[in-house]
Parts: C-alpha cells; structure tokens; sequence
C-alpha cells in the first residue's frame, strides 16, 4: 500500500511579501503578525482563507504588508511544521528562527 505523500510545494516569499510570526489574535478575522525585520504588522485573513484555514498563535505565516497604509497587511499562507524547517534550512527566516 502507497502512503500518501505531501505534494504541496514550499511557498517562499516572493517580492513584496514577507515570513511572519503569529503573535495575538485580536479577532474579526485579524491577527497581529511579527515580521522577520522587526516589524509588527495588524493584518487580515481573507475572505478565501476564512473558514478554511485556521490560524493560531506561533504559527509561521506568510504576508503581504499594505504598501497604501502603513502597519497592515494581508495574511497569504500558513506554513507547517515541516515547511517551517525547510524555511530554517535555507535561512529564509530570519531573527524569528531563535524566537519560536
């Protein structure tokens, strides 16, 4: 019997998008997110990602910061655990590898 392997591939940030960290959920679909420079950003969940995926405090998230309002931004991507890794592998995160 075959299992079933991981075919999604590792989403890495293209420009104008940043790794972030998950600090608070501040509710009506709006999380506050620590970016790899530093940066805290108030950023939305998107009306796609409602309700199918779920988000919590620690995870690994991929965003858009608003480039018309400072300190906002949208939420693009939710890593997992092993995305994670491969994320630390490459140096893709940043001052947030020795915080989680």
């Amino acid at each position: 019997m075959r299992q079933k392997e991981d075919s999604r591939d590792l989403r890495t940030p293209a420009e104008g998008e940043t790794i972030g960290l998950v600090t608070k959920l501040l509710g009506n679909d709006r999380v506050e997110v620590k970016t790899a420079d530093g940066k805290i950003l108030r950023c939305r969940i998107p009306g796609k990602l409602r309700k199918r995926l779920w988000f919590r405090e620690g995870d690994f998230v991929l965003v858009a910061p608003w480039d018309f309002q400072g300190g906002k931004g949208d939420l693009l991507w939710r890593y997992t655990r092993d995305e994670v890794e491969e994320l630390r592998r490459r140096g893709l995160l940043g001052a947030l590898a020795e915080e989680s």
